[in-house]
């Protein structure tokens, strides 16, 4: 393979990449299929080439022509772009689970709303809304008439007491 020839590889095999990354699958396929039609399908790059091809092809919805070059993949020379081709394949034909549409969360579409929301918010009629009180803070609190405070309920506090000592002090006697 000749420099410029594996440069142009490298280039798209490289903006592939990116597209595919950037969520751009349809140009990342593009790049992808050209890069594959240059290289040598045999070698460690062409194997890494058809991998990211394979992922392309999924994510831009074509599952059949990613499981059909995945397959030729578990046949490439290198052993580890054979390794991850069986794996990869393995996943590409696992069975699709599907949820109960009870468990879905529904996302409303914001995208139709303009820049300034409260323009456009409308409330239900059983929506109201309360105002939060917000403490005044230079209010200065009333003291505490003791005469006022029930004290009835404090012996309780006595006798648990009493009875936490005797029983702590039963147990050191008793050591």
């Amino acid at each position: 393979m000749t420099s410029e020839k594996l440069e142009i590889v490298q280039n798209e095999y490289q903006t592939g990449k990116v597209a595919f990354e950037s969520g751009r699958y349809a140009q990342a396929v593009k790049s992808l299929e050209t890069a594959r039609g240059l290289v040598d399908r045999g070698s460690r790059l062409g194997g890494e080439v058809q991998m990211w091809l394979v992922t392309a092809y999924e994510a831009s919805g074509n599952t059949e022509e990613a499981i059909g070059l995945c397959r030729q993949l578990t046949r490439h020379p290198r052993q580890e772009t054979r390794q991850q081709a069986k794996r990869l394949l393995f996943i590409l034909e696992a069975p699709k689970l599907s949820i109960p549409p009870e468990w879905m969360v529904k996302i409303p579409d914001l995208a139709a709303l303009e820049e300034n929301p409260s323009s456009n918010f409308q409330v239900g009629p059983n929506v109201s809304f309360v105002k939060p009180t917000i403490p005044k803070r230079n209010a200065i609190d009333e003291p505490v008439d003791f005469s006022q405070v029930n004290t009835q309920d404090n012996r309780f506090i006595w006798v648990a007491l009493i009875a936490i000592f005797l029983i702590l002090g039963g147990l050191f006697i008793s050591y």
